[in-house]
């Protein structure tokens, strides 16, 4: 994504599910009331509107390195990318900066701890961001979730964090063969990671800042397919986001799904929906804030999270991956889901004026486009 280059569509095969019906839609609008039920995190102490952004602070790539003090002030949650394991399956998740040889103008550590205190002192949230594209991780054991919590925690206290930010991808999630029930997951690795987090919750307590940035095809996708299917042969990852998502809600800060390198993705409407233009982030949206029943079963049914934990995930540029959205689009989308105007093709279920906001990969990216993602972001939002 959340990725230092691009991902390649991840794609079912081999797979024929029938369409959703339309019935669906009034089990899903049932669950409407649900919304405004959870207490997310520390959102309190985010502004109305936030600016969410990935910083390339462990690696280079074409974008450059951005200094931490150099963040613009735009930006409320920045990321740091990224926190990866020793091993798949360790839990050992370790960070540093970019190695000089390959960022010649990385900043020390002690200017880095100095730049992320001042950015705190201006109101900012400062993430660790666990995954990526590299960065794969499998808690399949209770010694490895221990170790998640110990590494995760060191991490946080070393540079002063506000919390993390998980950006699991690949083949991080993905669910055991008969394991359908996304409000009770027996998958190991999904398991371990809930109980992860939520201990590092319980540790920081309530100013805890927690984000997710998962994939379209981890979440969204599961309106069509959950896991392998009650027949097996499906991919298992798909919707494997779902329980993580649903066991935590009440501890979420803001998902921030990415709304980029993904194929075709089936809307509550019952049609596919293609990423780079407004009606595609309109319908993954409205998917969130609506709520949909898993794999089609009206008996479970993922229920909508309040506004203020929703923010939508773009590529800050061309460069920056797959299914890059021009302003015009993303203005288009914003009007659409928080006033219900501009929707264009796709009408949503609601509007939502406390949408929280938009997620960015990446800070680098947008810097080296001359800004532009943040600056319509601030021309919308009166920044």
């Amino acid at each position: 994504m959340s990725l230092r280059f691009p991902l390649s569509k991840r794609v079912l095969t081999g797979i024929c599910v029938s369409v959703a019906t339309a019935g669906l839609l009034a089990t899903v609008s049932a669950t409407t009331a649900e919304a405004g039920t959870t207490s997310a995190g520390s959102k309190a102490a985010l502004p109305e509107h936030a600016l969410v952004g990935y910083l390339h602070s462990s690696f280079a790539n074409g974008s450059g390195y951005t200094r931490m003090a150099d963040v613009p002030d735009s930006w409320d949650i920045i990321d740091l990318a990224f926190g990866e394991p020793t091993s798949t399956t360790s839990g050992d998740i370790r960070f540093s900066l970019c190695p000089q040889t390959e960022c010649s103008n990385v900043e020390s550590e002690d200017e880095f701890k100095a730049a992320i205190k001042a950015k705190q002192a201006a109101g900012k949230k400062v993430l660790i961001s666990i995954g990526g594209q590299n960065g794969q991780v499998q808690l399949t054991t209770t010694a490895a979730r221990d170790k998640f919590v110990e590494s995760v925690g060191a991490i946080i206290d070393k540079y002063g964090l506000d919390g993390l930010d998980i950006d699991f991808e690949g083949h991080s999630l993905s669910l055991d063969d008969g394991d359908t029930d996304f409000k009770n997951p027996k998958t190991p690795a999904i398991v371990n990671l809930i109980s992860a987090v939520k201990s590092l919750k319980a540790k920081y307590g309530s100013d805890f800042t927690l984000t997710m940035a998962p994939e379209t095809f981890f979440v969204q996708l599961g309106y069509q397919f959950y896991g392998s299917g009650p027949s097996g042969g499906q991919d298992p990852r798909a919707g494997a986001y779902l329980p993580v998502i649903h066991a935590l809600r009440d501890d979420l800060t803001l998902l921030h799904v990415q709304d980029y390198n993904s194929g075709p993705i089936m809307g509550l409407d019952n049609q596919f929906h293609t990423m780079g233009s407004a009606d595609f982030h309109i319908a993954m949206t409205d998917m969130l804030l609506t709520g949909f029943p898993v794999a089609g079963d009206t008996n479970n049914v993922f229920p909508p999270l309040d506004p203020s934990q929703v923010a939508i995930g773009l590529p800050a540029s061309p460069n920056a991956g797959n299914g890059h959205t021009q302003p015009s689009e993303v203005t288009k989308t914003l009007n659409c889901l928080t006033k219900k105007t501009d929707c264009g093709g796709y009408q949503p279920h609601g509007s939502w004026p406390a949408l929280r906001g938009l997620m960015a990969w990446s800070i680098n990216w947008d810097k080296f486009n001359g800004g532009e993602f943040a600056k319509n972001f601030d021309a919308y939002y009166g920044g």
